[in-house]
């Protein structure tokens, strides 16, 4: 339990940090989106562009860990969408809903979570995470977002495409497919770009997590109180435990067995909270206030939640 504790206690320790320097006036809601930008466009490529980079592709596209992650959110959302459409949850809640239960922040809090618990894997773990997320989990709930939408005549090959860009454009992504290129074809990365990518690289952690507490303070929380506590459970509950079944599933199937460390992650990774801009996203169809609450319910929790699945797992 000591042992458990030496990993969640700092990474709660920092959000803490973050969220009573905001409160305390030390500094404002809005520097925590200047700080959350850096974050996502500049520490966080830095990252998966030298975790990607300095491996063998074999190691990045573990097609195992990949399929059970995957698997693991896609049978999320399919449950999500099932409990709340018999719950008579309008479309766009539901979408809302959905993307909490399903998305998890694996770049704010994973990867702190992982260099601690599994130092040696946790830049590895974040970009087969990172993979799954953006080419998969996160375009299929924005898909469910725009088709609760009136489309005005839009077709859905062109929606796809449009969300498909999207994604292509995002820094991290580009990272990962400059990492990924630079892997395949073996090129050696010189000396002074592996000082200069690792300089940004370690920025990302401790950052993350302060942005994490610091953003709290500005969330408006007038929303589906309901809604929101069964999306948090969501999260931390059903997302881990399908995606243990999916890992049993895989197992049975004769996949590749993954590592001890491996196993454990993918199930660690999917009991994450939801991912920073969960409620930047929930704003395109006015449920901000909802998906602040879960988002803030689910931070929480999960320190208890994360606490118990590690010291079931390690």
């Amino acid at each position: 339990m000591i042992a458990v504790l030496g990993i969640t206690l700092p990474l709660f320790a920092a959000v803490l940090l973050g969220y009573f320097c905001v409160r305390g006036g030390l500094f404002k809601p809005t520097d925590m989106r200047l700080f959350g930008s850096f974050v996502l466009n500049v520490a966080l490529p830095a990252l998966l562009f030298l975790a990607v980079a300095t491996r063998d592709a074999r190691d990045v596209f573990n097609i195992t860990y990949m399929a059970v992650f995957a698997t693991g959110a896609l049978l999320t959302i399919a449950a999500s969408f099932i409990i709340l459409s018999l719950l008579k949850t309008s479309p766009s809640r539901r979408a809302v809903a959905v993307m909490g239960t399903s998305c998890p922040n694996s770049g704010f809090v994973g990867y702190p979570l992982m260099l601690l618990a599994f130092p040696d894997s946790a830049g590895q773990i974040l970009a087969l995470n990172m993979l799954v997320e953006n080419f998969l989990i996160i375009p299929l709930c924005l898909v469910l977002f725009e088709l609760s939408k009136e489309r005005n005549g839009t077709g859905i090959t062109r929606l796809i495409g449009q969300i498909a860009l999207n994604v292509l454009r995002r820094p991290m992504v580009i990272a990962l497919l400059l990492g990924l290129a630079v892997s395949l074809l073996r090129v050696p990365l010189p000396e002074p770009v592996i000082r200069t990518t690792s300089l940004f690289a370690a920025s990302a952690s401790a950052l993350a997590l302060f942005t994490i507490g610091g953003a709290l303070v500005g969330l408006p929380f007038k929303g589906h109180r309901a809604l929101a506590a069964l999306t948090a459970a969501g999260k931390l509950l059903l997302h881990p435990a399908l995606a243990a079944l999916a890992l049993s599933a895989a197992m049975a199937l004769g996949l590749p067995p993954l590592s001890r460390e491996l196993a454990a992650a993918v199930i660690m990774s999917a009991a994450i909270p939801m991912f920073s801009i969960y409620a930047l996203f929930a704003a395109e169809l006015g449920h901000e206030g909802m998906a602040s609450i879960a988002q803030v319910l689910a931070t929480g929790a999960s320190f208890l939640t994360l606490s118990a699945l590690m010291l079931w797992l390690l």
